[in-house]
């Protein structure tokens, strides 16, 4: 079965090696250039895209509107994308150790935002990659960062003990 991302978690691109995309950041704001009079009586939202490239050489990125898709609450209601207040990635060269991030402002009903999937499909070197999805909600804490084991991952995982481990091994002065 299909797992999606927890919001937070880095995806790699199958097909591109060395490059991956992350969505983060999910929480309540207000557009910096007013609200889209289409989103009366919604609550506005924003996230982040960032893309980072791992590797040897440089991938030109393009993410607009069309590429990403929001939807919310248990049924998957479409959001509004603010596409006017929204920062995308349009043909931007990301070398080797460096990321790019888009901003995209969203909004829908305040009850729904405690279930957000987004899905993000990036266009790298004109071409396609597949589809990736995340899944969180406002105001609720994102995945562990860099640690490669999801939110819902048990305490008593071994990627956890590990970690424990370390730090223990660490003492003091690594925390």
């Amino acid at each position: 079965m299909y797992e999606p991302n927890v919001i937070g978690d880095w995806q790699e691109c199958d097909e591109h090696a060395g490059l991956r995309v992350r969505v983060h950041g999910l929480e309540r704001a207000e557009p910096p250039r007013g609200r889209d009079d289409a989103a009366e009586g919604l609550t506005y939202f924003r996230f982040r895209v960032t893309v980072e490239n791992r590797a040897s050489d440089y991938f030109g990125i393009h993410l607009e509107d069309g590429q990403i898709d929001v939807r919310l609450g248990a049924d998957g209601e479409s959001a509004l994308l603010d596409w006017r207040n929204s920062q995308f990635i349009e043909g931007f060269d990301v070398y080797p150790l460096r990321r790019v991030t888009a901003v995209p402002y969203a909004a829908g009903t305040d009850a729904d935002l405690n279930r957000v999937d987004i899905q993000v499909q990036l266009k790298v070197d004109d071409e396609w990659t597949d589809r990736y999805l995340w899944s969180g909600g406002v105001d609720l804490p994102e995945g562990p960062v860099g640690t490669g084991v999801r939110g819902g991952a048990a305490e008593d995982g071994l990627a956890c003990q590990v970690s424990n481990f370390l730090r223990r091994e660490a003492g003091p002065a690594a925390e």
